[in-house]
């Protein structure tokens, strides 16, 4: 059975497009129903980028306590705030097919038309190579509050070695942090939305919000969690244009767990996806053989890279933990569903 949801136009109190279409799908989720007939995952991460939350956030909300909508709406207020009505009115002219409000197309519009931050040669390397590295994308006071938020949050200190492993047996990288001043301050930053603009040739962009990173140098008690190598992109979909992005929160060396990529693969990809045998999963194979390599930076540097780049960490074989926040941007995903 298929379940009928409401249109993206539909709104509650809060006045958000596409939220209770969202709930609805979730609802209808988890009562074994199919409830879409595409792939709205874009489209509810875009939402909920604009609202301040994560997508597994949310959606593990949903499907966890299947709140009433009314009370979903509430949650969304008590996890992030009060929707900004800039941001909601920017919505509802995507969901209607029309350009920004005055107020956002003014705000796109300078950031379109300020310097570059991405050299000629930069972007010569962005496309050979598939990524590129954002010099001092953050100012060191924004940079050096996220590092002692994420720091806070896991509980550890930078001096104390022993703190860094006080997760005890939770040994995975990321860190479930997503709501907090300093961490949108990083995102908002000019630097960062004008990177960003010059690679998807429009600054009419919206920013993830996404979870941050905390890696210790392996040991014994220790191990590397991984991930490895990998894609998130939807290989069951054609293949489009995405970018994805990570934040150096410390001075980041090669072998201190750095982001490892597999460079210039954006140009292999389709071939090498057609030239696997059939049925052969693209995540299972040997990836390092394609030529993976660290990309070290240094604080408040930002690797943005082409999602058809297998990526993935690397164990942490430094002195320090490598501390991240993940940020990217998209542009607009609506279709009036």
């Amino acid at each position: 059975m298929t379940a009928t949801l409401p249109s993206s136009s539909v709104t509650g109190s809060l006045g958000v497009p596409h939220l209770k279409r969202l709930w609805a799908a979730a609802q209808a989720a988890r009562s074994g129903l199919a409830a879409r007939l595409h792939d709205e995952a874009r489209l509810d991460r875009q939402v909920l980028d604009a609202l301040g939350l994560g997508l597994h956030q949310t959606w593990d909300h949903l499907m966890d306590k299947a709140p009433t909508f009314e009370d979903f709406e509430a949650w969304v207020v008590a996890t992030a705030g009060w929707p900004d009505r800039r941001c909601v009115e920017r919505l509802r002219a995507a969901v209607a097919g029309a350009p920004p409000p005055d107020d956002a197309r003014s705000w796109l519009e300078s950031v379109q038309a300020s310097p570059a931050v991405l050299t000629d040669d930069d972007l010569a390397f962005w496309e050979t190579h598939g990524y590129v590295v954002l010099r001092q994308a953050v100012c060191e006071e924004v940079r050096r509050n996220v590092e002692q938020v994420i720091y806070a949050h896991v509980e550890a200190t930078p001096d104390d070695r022993e703190s860094w492993y006080r997760r005890g047996g939770r040994h995975r990288i990321m860190v479930e942090l997503i709501q907090h001043p300093a961490l949108e301050a990083a995102r908002r930053s000019p630097r960062i939305h004008k990177a960003f603009a010059q690679l998807w040739n429009t600054a009419d962009l919206w920013i993830s919000a996404d979870r941050c990173g905390f890696h210790p140098p392996q040991r014994a008690d220790h191990p590397f969690p991984g991930p490895d190598l990998h894609w998130d992109v939807n290989f069951a979909q054609p293949l489009s244009f995405e970018t994805q992005g990570i934040l150096y929160l410390t001075d980041t060396p090669a072998e201190q767990g750095a982001l490892t990529l597999v460079p210039g693969f954006h140009k292999r990809l389709p071939d090498w996806l057609a030239a696997l045998p059939p049925g052969a999963d693209p995540q299972q194979q040997d990836l390092h053989s394609l030529g993976s390599m660290p990309v070290a930076a240094g604080a408040g540097d930002m690797v943005i890279w082409h999602a058809w780049l297998p990526h993935g960490s690397r164990p942490n074989l430094g002195e320090r933990p490598r501390v991240v926040q993940y940020i990217n941007m998209m542009p607009s995903t609506f279709a009036v569903a």
